[in-house]
């Protein structure tokens, strides 16, 4: 077992606070709006503490969504060395956007509003992560076609967009009108009723 020392531990600790301060605050004034002095009033700490572990508010900001894609990416990164369905692929996505959604709303809130669907917060930097993401998508449904379990006459960016199109779209309409997720039974319903949709559509035309 690796060993954390207490100073690491606490400064994870005030990281985590931190992160989860500065979700409430941006999603409730948005990014522009919102500022240090808010965040650290939410978490409880001093205005400077923020600014020892952050040199910026767009630092901050990077910060989380590094979290959030580093989440995902590990889970893909999984897939590389284990033989996985794509049907296991695709439904893992889903349901690490709905697992985020139950457990940290405010986080998925922010990525719809601040980075999805706001092309103005889109740096060079934060564009790449959404970028490298549609691609390993891309492959997942690429590879999948070859292997003509996914119909091959539409291009495999045009699947994924309607994937993560589809997706985005639901989950979007979640936040924006702030609806919770009861329980593993909803969440696994949307993410089946999700998957169905897409792969009727996504089936192999046969002659």
């Amino acid at each position: 077992m690796q060993h954390v020392s207490p100073s690491n531990e606490s400064r994870r600790d005030k990281e985590a606070a931190i992160f989860d301060a500065a979700c409430r605050v941006i999603r409730s004034k948005g990014f522009h709006q919102a500022r240090i002095t808010d965040i650290a009033q939410e978490a409880g700490i001093s205005y400077g503490l923020v600014y020892h572990y952050f040199k910026s508010k767009a630092d901050l900001f990077d910060a989380i969504l590094r979290e959030w894609w580093s989440g995902l990416f590990d889970m893909m990164d999984q897939w590389e060395s284990e033989s996985v369905s794509v049907e296991k692929k695709l439904g893992g996505v889903v349901r690490y956007f709905l697992d985020q959604y139950e457990r940290r709303p405010d986080l998925v809130h922010i990525f719809i509003t601040e980075i999805s669907r706001s092309l103005g917060n889109l740096t060079p930097a934060r564009l790449n992560w959404l970028k490298i993401f549609m691609g390993r998508i891309e492959k997942i449904i690429a590879d999948a076609q070859a292997r003509d379990l996914l119909r091959a006459d539409v291009k495999a960016r045009y699947l994924t967009y309607i994937f993560l199109g589809g997706m985005e779209s639901f989950i979007s309409v979640m936040v924006l009108d702030n609806q919770p997720l009861e329980g593993r039974g909803e969440k696994q319903r949307i993410a089946t009723a999700l998957m169905e949709v897409f792969f009727h559509g996504a089936q192999p035309v046969r002659e």
